[in-house]
Order: structure tokens, then C-alpha cells, then sequence
């Protein structure tokens, strides 16, 4: 049995590369599929993160996981319990004041043919001009599941309420883009401008989320598909988070 440790964010590191020189020891145990399948689970526990890019012999394994029935079924059971804690809990109040936040890329708008075209090629960084010229294009498909949910958070009376850490150049593609795929009567579309392009994204998120609270709003959820789209405070009533190994910020 081989002991591993490894740096999420150091590019170069390779599991295949350690074994290599140490043919040595008992590697029989070693199972690249399980080494990866556990690291994709690690991103979603939260107990790996600040990682740059996925680790080049795992590039597959998430490409598969991301395109496949099991993504689906994730993503299809978050939007569930999300409206099953609706349906046990609330009750509108007739003040308009009930909220739901949504994150916006891959939760509401997929960026998986982006990175299928750039990305999933290989181990590479997130290269924010080349995604930001895709987003212009506003080709964006709706993430299977969120359309669905949405409009039953809608038509529950809530107000929507889009955070996002796209920049405020992007909102007439972004405006676009959501209603062709099906979104529509958000209350608002938070985008990043001036000084918010420079925060951390959990703090700038959480400060939208904290300004919607003392205008009176009280956010009964929260669905993002990054953990910095739901940490801090103030949270919503329950936070659920749709699965996404392909990136952290």
C-alpha cells in the first residue's frame, strides 16, 4: 500500500508520475478510477479546494461524470429536496418580501460546451478572456432540472434573485441568454462591477446576499454549484449545492 500526498493546486503534481519511480512498492492496490472518483468527491465535500485545474490523469473521469446520467441524476436530486423543503416549509407571506438566490454558471446556465471545447482537452487554467468571449455569445444552455425549478420557486411567489460573479459587461448576453433557455421574471440579476471585481467571491456574495436581508428580504434558499456561492453569512434558511468538479473559485 502506497502512502499519497498531494497538492490540489500544484499543476505538475501527477499521480502516474509518483508511481513511476516507485515500482518498488505494492501499487496493486492502486486503482486510478477510485483515486479519481475519490478526489471528484473530495471537491464536492469541500475538503479539497483552491485547486487550479483538475489533475491531468483525472481529466477523463470528470469529462465522463460530467457528461453523463449520473451528473444528471445529481443535479436532478438537489432540485428536488430543494422543492421538497419548500413544499414541507413555507408559507408566502403577503409582505413580497419571501426570497430564493440562485448562483448563475452552472447552476442556471451550463458552461459544459465551453470546457468541453477548451478544457477537457487537458489539465489546463481557467482562461477567463476565452470564457468571457464564449459567455458574449450567449449560447448557454439551461442546466438540466434548474428550469424546472425555478419556475416553481416563481410561481410559489418568492422573488428570484440572481448572484453572479460575471462582470457587469456581460449582462445584455447574460439577459439574453437566460430567457432564451427559459428564465424569466427574476426580481434582479446581480452582476460584479467596480470594486466587486477585486473581492474573493464568497465575500462578494455574501455581501449581496447580506444587502437583500436589510432591505427586509428573508431567503429561504440558496442553490449554487460553488461553495463560495453559499458560505458566509448571512445564509439562507437551507443552501444546496449542485455538484461541479471542473473548477473552484
Amino acid at each position: 500500500m502506497i502512502s499519497i500526498t498531494i497538492s490540489a493546486s500544484d499543476d505538475h503534481w501527477n499521480i502516474l508520475n509518483f508511481i513511476q519511480p516507485n515500482k518498488k512498492k505494492d501499487t496493486s492496490s492502486f486503482n486510478l478510477k477510485n483515486y479519481c472518483e475519490s478526489w471528484r468527491i473530495n471537491v464536492e465535500l469541500h475538503n479539497i479546494r483552491d485547486f487550479d485545474t483538475v489533475p491531468g490523469e483525472c481529466v477523463d473521469f470528470i469529462v465522463k461524470y460530467m457528461t453523463s446520467s449520473q451528473y444528471n441524476a445529481d443535479v436532478q436530486r438537489a432540485a428536488e429536496e430543494s422543492s421538497l423543503f419548500l413544499t414541507k416549509t413555507f408559507n408566502l407571506n403577503s409582505d413580497g418580501f419571501d426570497a430564493w438566490v440562485f448562483d448563475l454558471d452552472d447552476t442556471l446556465l451550463s458552461t459544459i460546451p465551453y470546457f468541453k471545447k477548451h478544457q477537457f482537452e487537458g489539465s489546463v487554467r481557467m482562461n477567463k478572456s476565452s470564457l468571457e468571449r464564449w459567455m458574449e455569445e450567449g449560447r448557454a444552455p439551461a442546466v438540466d432540472h434548474m428550469v424546472g425549478l425555478y419556475n416553481e420557486i416563481k410561481g410559489r411567489g418568492l422573488k428570484i434573485f440572481i448572484v453572479s460573479s460575471r462582470g457587469e459587461h456581460l449582462r445584455d448576453a447574460t439577459v439574453n441568454n437566460l430567457i432564451k433557455v427559459g428564465y424569466h421574471g427574476w426580481t434582479q440579476l446581480i452582476l460584479r462591477c467596480g470594486d466587486d471585481e477585486k473581492r474573493e467571491v464568497e465575500d462578494y456574495k455574501a455581501e449581496q446576499r447580506k444587502k437583500l436581508v436589510k432591505q427586509g428580504y428573508r431567503l429561504w434558499g440558496n442553490v449554487g454549484d460553488q461553495w463560495s456561492s453559499i458560505a458566509g453569512h448571512p445564509h439562507a434558511k437551507r443552501s444546496f449545492k449542485l455538484p461541479n468538479p471542473m473548477y473552484y473559485i
